[in-house]
């Protein structure tokens, strides 16, 4: 067996084209033989501050072979062990879709202890800039720089962990700046234009209905049983939501354990209901029209959304931009944000006030110019002498 060197222990040379070479161990093999770190430097001062730095990186390290891995070969093995675990399914795939399309094309081959955290950076100003290396997918926004990024400082806090590398490369990395984005919404005059193109659709009417006045992420609509409507309290309950995996579309928890709820329906939506239950032949509320023993498509809910919208004139918004306008409208009408939260899903009040910042900031305005009104007609005869009065001169 080779003679084991303990850990910081390093060595010195020149090399014959001029340059000092230096080591120090950072590990050691199953074997007993050990791991270098290396570092080059015109002159040996030079390399003898490089060699302190990186003692002082590996301080306390003990790393093993597994630190010669690749990254690629790191995250398979990582993902492998944790995704089943922690996330469900559909965000496992989209998570791994994310690894092979933005982190291995670049850094998939680098060594796990030779990464480094202007790789990182790298990696996230080209994201930013060009979005994959093949420049099909296009720039990507600073949210998905974002969720690339967490990625991969999570895959390397547990490489931190196995004692793989001394530190995370993703440490000290700088991100773009979060841009707050204008949420698309029908105003009044939108609604009413949309709900009179929807009143003679006797397909789509209720969905959309009751979409717009309970604000239902477009897989919990669907996802809708009979079993899940209180028709004597009016209540609807979210229990479940509808999700493609695989290919093949099947129900799954809501999207948070928040997102199991109960939402006491408006007295419209719950007639609606009512009444449509009545002629209900399938367990669905909202069945498939082709196939009534399965509920309707997301998908084809979305096409069908996309057309009315066309044909009233309406701009093309987003399905889950409905959801934004019954919050929207919900806050503006005076439904406070821990209420409203409840019938969204949310986990707490906090994300509800900060998605819909612009809504809020209006509310503020128009309750300082209430506060305002009523102050003044208190204080008004008072503050009037102070109006009036002439400024003195010096």
């Amino acid at each position: 067996m080779a003679k084991r060197r303990a850990s910081g222990d390093g060595m010195v040379r020149k090399l014959k084209r001029g340059l000092w070479e230096g080591r120090v161990v950072v590990g050691h093999k199953k074997d007993g033989s050990s791991i270098f770190k290396y570092a080059y430097a015109p002159t040996q001062r030079e390399l003898g501050d490089k060699l302190r730095e990186l003692a002082h990186a590996y301080r306390g390290s003990e790393l093993t072979e597994e630190t010669m891995l690749t990254l690629q070969a790191w995250m398979d093995r990582w993902s492998a062990e944790t995704f089943p675990l922690s996330l469900r399914p559909s965000t496992a795939q989209s998570s791994r879709q994310m690894i092979q399309n933005h982190i291995i094309p670049q850094l998939g081959a680098k060594r796990l202890g030779d990464l480094t955290t202007e790789d990182v950076q790298k990696l996230c100003n080209e994201l930013r800039r060009d979005g994959r290396l093949d420049h099909r997918a296009g720039a990507l926004s600073e949210t998905m720089v974002r969720r690339v990024l967490s990625l991969l400082r999570q895959s390397l806090d547990a490489a931190v962990r196995a004692r793989l590398i001394p530190a995370n490369p993703t440490d000290g990395v700088q991100l773009p700046k979060r841009r707050r984005t204008q949420k698309q919404i029908l105003n009044d005059a939108q609604l009413d234009t949309l709900m009179n193109a929807l009143e003679g659709d006797e397909d789509w009417h209720d969905f959309f209905y009751t979409e717009l006045t309970t604000g239902l992420r477009r897989g919990e609509i669907c996802a809708l049983r009979w079993e899940d409507y209180d028709e004597a309290e009016g209540l609807l309950h979210v229990r479940r939501t509808l999700k493609r995996e695989n290919g093949a579309l099947v129900c799954g928890d809501t999207k948070t354990y928040a997102g199991q709820r109960v939402i006491c329906l408006p007295p419209s939506t719950a007639e609606l209901l009512r009444e449509r239950k009545q002629s209900a032949f399938t367990e669905w509320i909202f069945p498939n029209a082709l196939h009534p023993d399965q509920p309707v498509n997301p998908a084809t809910a979305y096409d069908h959304m996309k057309r009315i919208l066309k044909r009233a004139g309406l701009p093309a918004i987003r399905f889950h931009d409905l959801r934004h306008t019954f919050a929207t409208h919900a806050l503006a009408s005076g439904v406070d944000a821990k209420t409203l939260a409840g019938i969204l899903g949310h986990t707490n009040a906090s994300f509800t006030l900060d998605t819909y910042t612009h809504v809020t900031d209006d509310m503020k305005e128009t309750a300082s110019g209430i506060v305002g009104g009523f102050m003044e007609e208190i204080f008004g005869k008072d503050l009037e002498p102070w109006q009036n009065a002439k400024p003195e001169t010096a």
